[in-house]
Protein backbone atom coordinates (compact mmCIF):
# COMPACT_ATOMS: atom_id res chain seq x y z
CA UNK A 1 0.00 0.00 0.00
CA UNK A 2 1.58 3.62 -1.08
CA UNK A 3 2.26 5.72 1.71
CA UNK A 4 0.17 8.63 1.27
CA UNK A 5 2.60 11.18 2.62
CA UNK A 6 4.03 10.94 -1.13
CA UNK A 7 0.60 12.24 -2.37
CA UNK A 8 1.84 15.42 -2.49
CA UNK A 9 4.78 15.32 -3.99
CA UNK A 10 5.11 13.84 -7.70
CA UNK A 11 8.02 12.08 -9.42
CA UNK A 12 8.60 14.73 -12.15
CA UNK A 13 10.36 12.27 -14.57
CA UNK A 14 7.30 9.86 -14.69
CA UNK A 15 4.63 10.07 -16.74
CA UNK A 16 0.93 10.25 -15.11
CA UNK A 17 0.66 6.08 -14.37
CA UNK A 18 3.86 6.55 -12.47
CA UNK A 19 5.48 4.34 -15.22
CA UNK A 20 9.59 5.12 -15.76
CA UNK A 21 10.42 7.11 -18.91
CA UNK A 22 13.75 7.44 -18.99
CA UNK A 23 16.84 5.22 -17.87
CA UNK A 24 19.43 6.25 -15.13
CA UNK A 25 22.31 7.48 -15.25
CA UNK A 26 24.30 4.86 -13.07
CA UNK A 27 23.89 3.17 -10.33
CA UNK A 28 22.87 5.53 -7.67
CA UNK A 29 24.68 5.77 -4.46
CA UNK A 30 24.78 8.21 -1.35
CA UNK A 31 27.99 9.26 -0.08
CA UNK A 32 27.28 10.88 3.45
CA UNK A 33 29.79 12.68 4.95
CA UNK A 34 30.11 11.96 9.12
CA UNK A 35 27.90 14.40 10.06
CA UNK A 36 25.49 14.32 6.99
CA UNK A 37 24.82 10.58 8.57
CA UNK A 38 20.98 11.53 10.01
CA UNK A 39 19.99 13.21 6.83
CA UNK A 40 21.31 10.98 4.42
CA UNK A 41 19.64 7.99 6.25
CA UNK A 42 16.17 9.85 6.28
CA UNK A 43 17.09 10.45 2.03
CA UNK A 44 17.70 7.23 1.60
CA UNK A 45 14.65 5.86 3.27
CA UNK A 46 12.72 7.87 0.72
CA UNK A 47 14.01 6.93 -2.32
CA UNK A 48 14.08 2.80 -1.43
CA UNK A 49 10.60 3.56 -0.59
CA UNK A 50 9.52 5.20 -4.20
CA UNK A 51 11.71 2.84 -6.45
CA UNK A 52 10.55 -0.33 -4.91
CA UNK A 53 6.34 1.36 -6.21
CA UNK A 54 7.72 2.12 -9.27
CA UNK A 55 6.41 0.49 -11.91
CA UNK A 56 8.20 -0.43 -15.29
CA UNK A 57 8.64 -3.75 -17.23
CA UNK A 58 12.63 -2.57 -17.90
CA UNK A 59 13.06 -3.03 -14.39
CA UNK A 60 14.55 -6.63 -15.08
CA UNK A 61 16.67 -5.31 -18.20
CA UNK A 62 20.49 -5.08 -17.18
CA UNK A 63 20.11 -1.30 -17.52
CA UNK A 64 18.46 -1.47 -14.77
CA UNK A 65 20.63 -3.54 -12.28
CA UNK A 66 20.90 -2.38 -8.51
CA UNK A 67 17.80 -0.18 -9.34
CA UNK A 68 15.64 -1.61 -6.81
CA UNK A 69 17.92 -1.82 -2.92
CA UNK A 70 17.56 -2.09 1.21
CA UNK A 71 19.89 1.14 1.26
CA UNK A 72 21.54 3.31 -1.60
CA UNK A 73 23.96 4.44 0.93
CA UNK A 74 27.68 3.81 0.03
CA UNK A 75 29.67 3.23 2.92
CA UNK A 76 33.22 5.52 3.55
CA UNK A 77 35.24 6.05 6.67
CA UNK A 78 37.55 8.81 7.10
CA UNK A 79 40.92 7.53 9.40
CA UNK A 80 43.25 9.63 10.98
CA UNK A 81 46.82 9.59 12.54
CA UNK A 82 47.70 11.17 15.52
CA UNK A 83 49.40 13.98 14.05
CA UNK A 84 45.49 15.32 12.77
CA UNK A 85 46.30 14.05 9.40
CA UNK A 86 43.92 11.57 7.52
CA UNK A 87 42.89 9.50 4.40
CA UNK A 88 39.63 8.70 3.11
CA UNK A 89 38.32 5.44 2.16
CA UNK A 90 35.18 4.20 0.12
CA UNK A 91 34.19 0.69 1.80
CA UNK A 92 32.10 -0.32 -1.35
CA UNK A 93 32.36 -0.70 -5.26
CA UNK A 94 31.09 2.61 -6.68
CA UNK A 95 32.12 1.55 -10.42
CA UNK A 96 29.76 3.37 -12.73
CA UNK A 97 27.91 4.36 -10.21
CA UNK A 98 26.11 7.86 -9.93
CA UNK A 99 27.24 9.07 -6.77
CA UNK A 100 26.10 12.02 -4.46
CA UNK A 101 28.25 12.86 -1.89
CA UNK A 102 26.66 14.76 1.42
CA UNK A 103 28.77 17.22 3.27
CA UNK A 104 27.41 19.21 6.06
CA UNK A 105 30.47 21.98 6.55
CA UNK A 106 28.68 23.13 9.25
CA UNK A 107 28.48 21.04 11.89
CA UNK A 108 30.75 21.97 14.86
CA UNK A 109 29.85 18.91 17.13
CA UNK A 110 32.31 16.48 15.60
CA UNK A 111 35.66 16.39 16.79
CA UNK A 112 38.76 14.52 16.36
CA UNK A 113 42.29 14.15 18.10
CA UNK A 114 45.32 16.28 17.40
CA UNK A 115 48.37 15.09 19.89
CA UNK A 116 46.24 14.22 22.22
CA UNK A 117 44.20 17.17 22.01
CA UNK A 118 40.32 16.73 20.94
CA UNK A 119 39.63 19.40 18.19
CA UNK A 120 36.15 20.71 17.28
CA UNK A 121 35.90 20.16 13.00
CA UNK A 122 35.66 23.74 11.09
CA UNK A 123 34.25 24.19 7.49
CA UNK A 124 37.66 23.80 6.33
CA UNK A 125 38.08 19.97 8.25
CA UNK A 126 34.74 18.90 6.40
CA UNK A 127 35.84 20.24 2.89
CA UNK A 128 39.25 18.74 3.38
CA UNK A 129 37.52 15.18 4.05
CA UNK A 130 34.78 15.81 0.82
CA UNK A 131 38.07 16.13 -1.18
CA UNK A 132 39.79 13.05 0.41
CA UNK A 133 36.46 10.90 -0.38
CA UNK A 134 36.76 12.12 -4.05
CA UNK A 135 39.97 11.32 -4.44
CA UNK A 136 39.07 7.63 -2.90
CA UNK A 137 36.96 7.37 -6.26
CA UNK A 138 39.58 7.44 -8.25
CA UNK A 139 38.08 8.25 -11.21
CA UNK A 140 35.91 5.02 -10.83
CA UNK A 141 32.10 6.49 -10.64
CA UNK A 142 30.20 7.81 -13.91
CA UNK A 143 29.20 10.74 -12.58
CA UNK A 144 29.98 12.62 -9.13
CA UNK A 145 27.46 15.04 -7.73
CA UNK A 146 28.11 17.42 -4.56
CA UNK A 147 25.07 18.12 -1.98
CA UNK A 148 26.56 21.32 0.13
CA UNK A 149 23.21 22.90 1.83
CA UNK A 150 25.48 25.21 3.12
CA UNK A 151 27.61 26.58 0.31
CA UNK A 152 31.53 26.41 1.89
CA UNK A 153 33.22 30.21 2.06
CA UNK A 154 30.04 31.02 0.64
CA UNK A 155 30.07 34.72 2.63
CA UNK A 156 33.65 35.30 0.92
CA UNK A 157 32.40 35.17 -2.54
CA UNK A 158 33.40 38.67 -3.63
CA UNK A 159 36.44 41.47 -3.23
CA UNK A 160 36.02 44.34 -0.77
CA UNK A 161 39.58 45.28 0.10
CA UNK A 162 43.10 42.76 -0.95
CA UNK A 163 40.95 39.82 -0.27
CA UNK A 164 40.86 36.25 -1.24
CA UNK A 165 37.75 34.76 -3.12
CA UNK A 166 37.25 31.75 -0.93
CA UNK A 167 34.66 30.28 -2.95
CA UNK A 168 35.23 30.82 -6.17
CA UNK A 169 38.39 29.16 -5.59
CA UNK A 170 36.85 26.02 -3.64
CA UNK A 171 34.44 25.63 -6.21
CA UNK A 172 37.18 25.35 -9.38
CA UNK A 173 38.81 22.68 -6.97
CA UNK A 174 35.34 20.70 -6.85
CA UNK A 175 35.88 20.98 -10.88
CA UNK A 176 39.47 20.06 -11.65
CA UNK A 177 38.52 16.72 -9.30
CA UNK A 178 35.95 15.70 -11.19
CA UNK A 179 32.83 16.91 -9.67
CA UNK A 180 30.10 17.37 -12.28
CA UNK A 181 27.21 18.62 -10.14
CA UNK A 182 26.84 21.00 -7.54
CA UNK A 183 23.55 21.10 -5.34
CA UNK A 184 23.50 24.46 -2.84
CA UNK A 185 20.64 25.75 -0.76
CA UNK A 186 20.23 29.72 -0.39
CA UNK A 187 24.04 30.24 -1.63
CA UNK A 188 24.33 33.53 -0.38
CA UNK A 189 24.96 35.33 -4.00
CA UNK A 190 24.21 32.59 -6.50
CA UNK A 191 26.61 34.69 -9.52
CA UNK A 192 29.34 32.66 -7.66
CA UNK A 193 28.35 29.79 -10.28
CA UNK A 194 30.40 32.10 -12.94
CA UNK A 195 34.20 30.56 -11.61
CA UNK A 196 32.63 26.94 -12.90
CA UNK A 197 30.74 27.91 -15.94
CA UNK A 198 31.24 24.64 -17.69
CA UNK A 199 29.60 22.31 -14.19
CA UNK A 200 26.52 22.08 -13.04
CA UNK A 201 24.89 24.60 -9.89
CA UNK A 202 21.78 24.47 -8.25
CA UNK A 203 20.86 26.93 -5.56
CA UNK A 204 17.55 26.03 -4.22
CA UNK A 205 15.37 28.23 -1.92
CA UNK A 206 12.76 25.52 0.50
CA UNK A 207 10.33 28.38 0.13
CA UNK A 208 7.58 25.30 -0.20
CA UNK A 209 8.84 23.39 2.56
CA UNK A 210 9.31 27.00 4.64
CA UNK A 211 5.07 27.81 3.90
CA UNK A 212 3.97 24.27 4.28
CA UNK A 213 5.46 24.15 8.01
CA UNK A 214 4.12 27.41 8.94
CA UNK A 215 0.59 26.28 7.38
CA UNK A 216 0.85 23.21 9.71
CA UNK A 217 1.95 24.75 12.93
CA UNK A 218 -0.22 27.97 12.66
CA UNK A 219 -3.18 26.48 11.21
CA UNK A 220 -5.55 29.73 11.47
CA UNK A 221 -2.66 31.97 9.62
CA UNK A 222 -4.30 33.92 6.67
CA UNK A 223 -2.04 33.93 3.57
CA UNK A 224 -3.42 37.15 1.77
CA UNK A 225 -2.04 40.72 1.45
CA UNK A 226 -4.24 41.87 3.85
CA UNK A 227 -3.28 39.92 6.75
CA UNK A 228 0.39 39.08 6.20
CA UNK A 229 3.16 40.38 4.65
CA UNK A 230 7.02 39.52 4.00
CA UNK A 231 10.31 40.89 5.84
CA UNK A 232 13.61 41.39 4.68
CA UNK A 233 15.68 42.28 7.63
CA UNK A 234 18.37 44.13 5.29
CA UNK A 235 18.96 44.89 1.82
CA UNK A 236 21.11 42.15 1.10
CA UNK A 237 18.30 40.02 1.40
CA UNK A 238 15.43 42.26 -0.82
CA UNK A 239 15.99 39.93 -3.63
CA UNK A 240 15.21 36.42 -1.82
CA UNK A 241 12.11 38.26 -0.56
CA UNK A 242 10.82 39.93 -3.42
CA UNK A 243 10.36 36.02 -4.42
CA UNK A 244 8.67 35.19 -1.37
CA UNK A 245 6.39 37.57 -1.60
CA UNK A 246 5.50 37.47 -5.43
CA UNK A 247 5.49 33.25 -5.04
CA UNK A 248 2.58 34.03 -1.90
CA UNK A 249 1.13 37.30 -3.39
CA UNK A 250 1.78 39.25 -0.56
CA UNK A 251 3.45 42.66 -0.05
CA UNK A 252 6.80 43.00 0.93
CA UNK A 253 8.75 45.13 2.97
CA UNK A 254 12.57 45.75 4.15
CA UNK A 255 15.06 47.50 6.83
CA UNK A 256 17.50 49.56 5.56
CA UNK A 257 20.92 49.46 7.61
CA UNK A 258 23.01 52.27 8.08
CA UNK A 259 27.03 50.89 8.99
CA UNK A 260 30.22 52.34 9.90
CA UNK A 261 32.39 51.09 7.25
CA UNK A 262 35.52 52.61 8.34
CA UNK A 263 35.57 50.10 11.45
CA UNK A 264 35.22 46.40 12.13
CA UNK A 265 33.85 45.15 15.24
CA UNK A 266 33.74 41.16 15.60
CA UNK A 267 34.37 40.90 11.99
CA UNK A 268 31.71 43.15 10.85
CA UNK A 269 30.50 46.97 10.23
CA UNK A 270 28.73 48.18 13.53
CA UNK A 271 24.87 49.20 12.43
CA UNK A 272 24.27 53.16 12.71
CA UNK A 273 20.81 53.26 11.79
CA UNK A 274 17.84 51.03 10.78
CA UNK A 275 14.81 52.08 8.56
CA UNK A 276 11.90 50.58 7.29
CA UNK A 277 11.00 50.81 3.73
CA UNK A 278 7.01 49.52 2.86
CA UNK A 279 3.39 49.74 3.82
CA UNK A 280 2.03 50.09 7.12
CA UNK A 281 2.02 46.70 9.21
CA UNK A 282 0.12 46.82 11.97
CA UNK A 283 -2.11 44.13 12.98
CA UNK A 284 -0.44 41.72 10.40
CA UNK A 285 1.40 38.71 10.61
CA UNK A 286 4.61 39.20 9.58
CA UNK A 287 7.13 36.52 7.84
CA UNK A 288 10.74 37.65 8.07
CA UNK A 289 12.99 35.96 5.39
CA UNK A 290 16.56 35.11 5.74
CA UNK A 291 19.35 32.63 4.13
CA UNK A 292 20.75 32.03 7.67
CA UNK A 293 21.25 32.96 11.19
CA UNK A 294 24.40 33.39 12.54
CA UNK A 295 24.75 35.56 15.59
CA UNK A 296 20.26 36.26 14.90
CA UNK A 297 21.08 40.25 15.60
CA UNK A 298 19.54 41.09 11.91
CA UNK A 299 16.49 38.77 12.36
CA UNK A 300 15.67 40.05 16.00
CA UNK A 301 16.45 43.40 15.32
CA UNK A 302 14.05 43.26 12.63
CA UNK A 303 11.27 41.98 15.11
CA UNK A 304 11.80 44.52 17.36
CA UNK A 305 11.55 47.13 14.47
CA UNK A 306 8.20 45.73 13.89
CA UNK A 307 6.57 44.83 16.75
CA UNK A 308 7.43 48.56 17.61
CA UNK A 309 5.14 49.39 14.73
CA UNK A 310 2.49 47.51 15.96
CA UNK A 311 3.04 44.12 13.96
CA UNK A 312 0.94 41.05 14.80
CA UNK A 313 2.83 37.73 15.29
CA UNK A 314 6.39 37.44 14.36
CA UNK A 315 7.51 34.72 12.14
CA UNK A 316 11.34 34.17 11.49
CA UNK A 317 12.23 31.68 8.53
CA UNK A 318 15.71 31.26 8.12
CA UNK A 319 17.10 27.95 5.73
CA UNK A 320 20.11 27.56 7.97
CA UNK A 321 20.27 28.16 12.02
CA UNK A 322 23.99 28.62 13.18
CA UNK A 323 22.96 29.98 16.20
CA UNK A 324 26.76 31.11 16.62
CA UNK A 325 26.02 33.24 19.82
CA UNK A 326 23.44 31.07 21.60
CA UNK A 327 19.85 31.17 22.07
CA UNK A 328 19.76 33.64 25.10
CA UNK A 329 18.68 36.43 22.86
CA UNK A 330 15.98 34.38 21.10
CA UNK A 331 14.67 32.89 24.43
CA UNK A 332 14.41 36.32 25.44
CA UNK A 333 12.61 37.68 22.51
CA UNK A 334 10.30 35.21 22.88
CA UNK A 335 9.54 35.76 26.25
CA UNK A 336 8.55 39.20 26.02
CA UNK A 337 6.34 38.41 23.07
CA UNK A 338 8.63 39.61 20.30
CA UNK A 339 8.99 36.62 18.15
CA UNK A 340 6.18 33.73 17.84
CA UNK A 341 7.85 31.19 15.53
CA UNK A 342 11.01 30.47 14.12
CA UNK A 343 11.75 28.28 11.20
CA UNK A 344 14.57 26.43 10.42
CA UNK A 345 15.94 23.68 8.26
CA UNK A 346 18.00 20.22 9.28
CA UNK A 347 20.34 21.01 6.50
CA UNK A 348 22.83 21.88 8.99
CA UNK A 349 23.53 20.28 12.29
CA UNK A 350 20.92 21.23 15.09
CA UNK A 351 21.59 20.82 18.16
CA UNK A 352 19.47 19.37 21.09
CA UNK A 353 19.01 22.23 22.92
CA UNK A 354 17.56 23.97 20.06
CA UNK A 355 15.23 20.95 18.92
CA UNK A 356 14.03 21.43 22.68
CA UNK A 357 12.67 25.36 22.29
CA UNK A 358 9.11 25.78 22.85
CA UNK A 359 9.22 28.20 19.93
CA UNK A 360 11.52 26.62 17.16
CA UNK A 361 9.81 24.46 14.18
CA UNK A 362 12.02 21.87 12.29
CA UNK A 363 11.84 22.18 8.72
CA UNK A 364 13.11 18.94 7.29
CA UNK A 365 14.36 19.05 3.71
CA UNK A 366 14.79 15.52 3.59
CA UNK A 367 11.84 14.91 1.17
CA UNK A 368 13.06 17.41 -1.23
CA UNK A 369 16.35 16.37 -1.34
CA UNK A 370 15.30 12.99 -1.97
CA UNK A 371 13.34 14.27 -5.05
CA UNK A 372 16.50 16.12 -6.36
CA UNK A 373 17.90 13.30 -6.77
CA UNK A 374 15.83 10.40 -7.71
CA UNK A 375 15.34 13.30 -11.01
CA UNK A 376 19.19 13.83 -11.56
CA UNK A 377 19.93 9.95 -11.52
CA UNK A 378 17.60 10.14 -14.36
CA UNK A 379 18.53 12.98 -16.03
CA UNK A 380 15.32 14.90 -15.68
CA UNK A 381 14.33 18.27 -15.41
CA UNK A 382 14.75 19.46 -11.94
CA UNK A 383 12.80 23.49 -13.58
CA UNK A 384 9.55 21.93 -11.26
CA UNK A 385 11.07 21.05 -8.25
CA UNK A 386 13.53 24.60 -7.80
CA UNK A 387 10.31 26.85 -8.97
CA UNK A 388 7.19 25.06 -7.22
CA UNK A 389 4.79 27.26 -8.22
CA UNK A 390 1.88 24.86 -8.83
CA UNK A 391 2.52 22.65 -5.62
CA UNK A 392 2.62 26.00 -3.75
CA UNK A 393 -0.55 27.59 -5.08
CA UNK A 394 -2.56 23.96 -4.28
CA UNK A 395 -1.12 24.05 -1.05
CA UNK A 396 -2.06 27.58 -0.43
CA UNK A 397 -5.56 26.65 -2.05
CA UNK A 398 -6.02 24.22 0.09
CA UNK A 399 -5.12 25.76 3.27
CA UNK A 400 -7.91 28.49 2.36
CA UNK A 401 -10.89 25.99 1.89
CA UNK A 402 -9.16 24.85 6.00
CA UNK A 403 -10.00 28.27 7.31
CA UNK A 404 -13.02 29.55 5.04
Amino acid sequence: MPNTELNDESIFYTNSDGKIETIPVGPLGLVPLKGCDMLAKKVDKYLVQWRNEKESEHKSNIIFTGYERDSYIVPSTISRFGSGEAKGTIDASIRGGDLYLMVDVCNYSLTYSLFGMTNHMSPDDHFQDLKRIIGAVGGKARRINVIMPFLYEGRQLLRLARESLDCATALQELARMGVDNLITFEAHDPRVQNAIPFKGFETVQPIYQFIKALLKSQPDIAVDSTHMMVISPDEGGMKRAVHFSNMLGLDMGMFYTRRDYSIFVEGVNPVIDIEFLGSCVEGKDMLIIDDMISSGRTVLEAAKQLKARKAGRIFICSTFGLFTNGFAKFDEYYEKGLIDRLFTTNLVYQSAELLSKPYYVNVDMSKYIALIIDNLNHDASLSALLTPADRLNKLLDEHKKKIG
